[in-house]
């Protein structure tokens, strides 16, 4: 099986996870405790693997590669600020502040966004070798149903059908496998440059901004120690995908 076969296999199934997080909260079957520690493993095996498999690949490739982690930062910062700035991952329970049914449009816009560049992130990682695109792809995974189970919240709380709140989970999906496509479709060593740093960067992003300070909002050791947990099965993981 070649890259583009693999990275588009593992894209789908990461789309899907993102689906199942809008099935759940369509449903009516809202697990949260459970989100969280889905968020708290995620953000600890996110920052494993950027910056102990993404950074050092992408430094292999440019010198530049900090700067491109940066830019990948501030594109996911900029799009999330500006469309989704009310966005916070779990149940949305702040009805004050998300009445308005463009605020459910705008949260969306921002996170299509962060979700594009999980797949560009999937694609660049099988374009360099199948053990770095499986970290990458269980990495996305870990933060696909909370990503789901988000946007739908935000839909149904700023006035939308729960239908229209499984589009928009849906549509996370959607933007997964678009980025995996641009990456292939465009791909070349020259975009793989600058494609796995800056994607690099936006799950920097998602993992420190975004799921970090979810992870903070419950008091107590046991979610720090869910976090390290979860860079110790990045650390298994790729030990395992060595052998």
């Amino acid at each position: 099986m070649n890259a583009f076969a693999q990275s588009l296999l593992f894209a789908l199934a990461a789309a899907f996870a993102n689906i199942l997080g809008g099935v759940i909260v369509s449903s009516g079957n809202w697990a949260y405790r459970s989100l969280r520690y889905f968020v708290a493993l995620g953000s600890g095996f996110m920052l494993g693997t950027v910056f102990l498999e993404m950074l050092p690949e992408s430094l292999t490739l440019t010198n530049s590669a900090p700067v491109l982690l940066l830019v990948g930062y501030l594109i996911v910062h900029t799009f999330e600020h500006t469309f989704a700035s009310h966005l916070h991952f779990g149940v949305e329970t702040h009805h004050e502040e998300v009445v308005n049914p463009i605020v459910g449009i705008s949260a969306l816009i921002g996170m299509i966004v962060h979700t594009f560049f999980d797949g560009v992130a999937i694609g660049a990682g099988f374009m360099i070798s199948p053990r770095v695109g499986i970290l990458i792809f269980l990495a996305v995974l870990l933060h696909k149903i909370p990503d789901g189970f988000t946007i739908a919240s935000i839909v149904i709380t700023s006035g939308h059908s729960k239908g229209k709140a499984l589009a928009g989970a849906s549509a996370l999906g959607g933007s997964t496998l678009v980025g995996v496509l641009a990456v292939h479709l465009l791909g070349g060593s020259v975009l793989l440059t600058y494609a796995l740093p800056i994607s690099a960067g936006s799950t920097l992003y998602v993992a420190a901004t975004d799921l970090i300070p979810e992870v903070n909002r419950e008091k107590g050791v046991r979610m720090a120690i869910v976090v390290f947990a979860g860079m110790g099965l990045f650390l298994m993981a790729r030990a395992i995908a060595r052998m």
